[in-house]
């Protein structure tokens, strides 16, 4: 198993608005091969930061099965104009 993990510093005044919209795009990261599970963490020192924690079951599973999938598309049209600056992901065993 693979654990991403991705720090989202989100733009001021639009928390609400991301949190709302990540609802939406649950739907397509939970359906992807190789998914498992997920959570979204909001900071509780910094209002408009989120620790994003993906289980999955390679990292081709992430990497190539939903970064290079039409459903990422949609992913990246509902989520990254959110963020600034955009995240790093890092991937952990």
């Amino acid at each position: 198993m693979i654990l991403e993990v991705a720090i989202l510093k989100i733009k001021e005044g639009v928390s609400e608005e991301f949190e709302e919209t990540f609802k939406s795009a649950e739907a397509i990261i939970s359906s992807m091969k190789g998914y498992i599970s997920h959570q979204l963490k909001k900071c509780i020192e910094e209002e408009n930061k989120y620790l994003l924690l993906v289980n999955w079951e390679t990292l081709e599973d992430h990497e190539i099965g939903f970064r290079k999938s039409e459903e990422y598309k949609v992913w990246k049209d509902l989520l990254h104009h959110f963020y600034e600056p955009f995240p790093t992901v890092e991937h952990y065993r």
